[in-house]
């Protein structure tokens, strides 16, 4: 019975990395892809000061 315990344990920890990860890889791609548009947008305002008189 304790052996069985400490499988689900094991069992519910896996579980919780696997999460996390899962987790970590949808931030990065969120932060990617927010730091494609904020860096478009700051090169169009460096872009638009530059340009005007």
């Amino acid at each position: 019975m304790t052996r069985l315990l400490k499988e689900e344990r094991g069992a519910t920890a896996l579980e919780y990395g696997l999460i996390g990860a899962l987790i970590a890889v949808a931030i990065m791609g969120v932060v990617s892809t927010l730091g494609l548009q904020i860096q478009t947008i700051f090169s169009t305002i460096a872009t638009t000061i530059a340009t005007t008189p």
